[in-house]
């Protein structure tokens, strides 16, 4: 997720504190695994907190403050605003900013769709980062997964449950153009619930 913003400061400017935004719908504890992992991957690339680095932690979970939110980060200066998948946090960034890299992690809506991007292909603007909403792609991964394992004869994908009806149709398509036998499986969202995968030689099993 921080792909999008390292590109742009991989050549420190020596002496430059570089500043990071992040914006959540709920106040995050600095023990938060997502925050933990975020900083210490931030420290293998060489950006440590107290020293070339400050992290800017906003919440705006009421409506109303998501976009004062998201200015009051842009008037802080930061170099990239990092935001939750929620699309209305990902809309108040935009909003505020046209300029400072938006940097968001599994949007589960259609960023197109959703006016965040111009393409998938072409995304444009200032923002970036990674979404779960991802169908169109679907067959060029199974594309990919020939591509690397030819003699492959069944996949199973484990499909979230806003996913499955706007995408099975498509993938099961385009395996049937690969010679590739498709088994498709809803993933409940009860935590502790299973899904079977298939184990035989010639199959593998996907995650959507």
């Amino acid at each position: 997720m921080l792909t999008g913003w390292v590109r742009m400061v991989e050549a420190q400017q020596p002496g430059k504190v570089y500043r990071i935004g992040w914006l959540g719908l709920l106040p995050s504890p600095p023990t938060d695994p997502n925050h933990v992992a975020f900083r210490q991957r931030l420290r293998e690339l060489g950006y440590v907190e107290g020293e070339n680095l400050v992290l800017e932690y906003r919440s705006a979970g009421k409506p109303e403050r998501r976009f004062q939110t998201a200015l009051e980060l842009v008037r802080l200066k930061v170099d990239v605003i990092v935001t939750s998948p929620a699309p209305p946090l990902v809309r108040a960034a935009k909003e505020a900013t046209r300029t400072i890299p938006i940097v968001v992690a599994g949007l589960y809506v259609d960023p197109v769709e959703a006016g965040f991007v111009e393409s998938l292909a072409r995304p444009g603007g200032n923002v970036t980062g990674i979404t779960n909403f991802e169908s169109e792609l679907h067959p060029k991964r199974l594309e990919l997964l020939k591509e690397a394992f030819p003699r492959i004869s069944r996949v199973a994908i484990l499909w979230p449950e806003y996913q499955e009806k706007p995408a099975k149709k498509e993938f099961e398509a385009a395996g049937e153009a690969l010679g590739i036998q498709i088994q498709s499986l809803l993933v409940e969202s009860r935590l502790g619930s299973r899904a079977p995968c298939l184990q035989s030689p010639g199959s593998a099993l996907m995650h959507s």
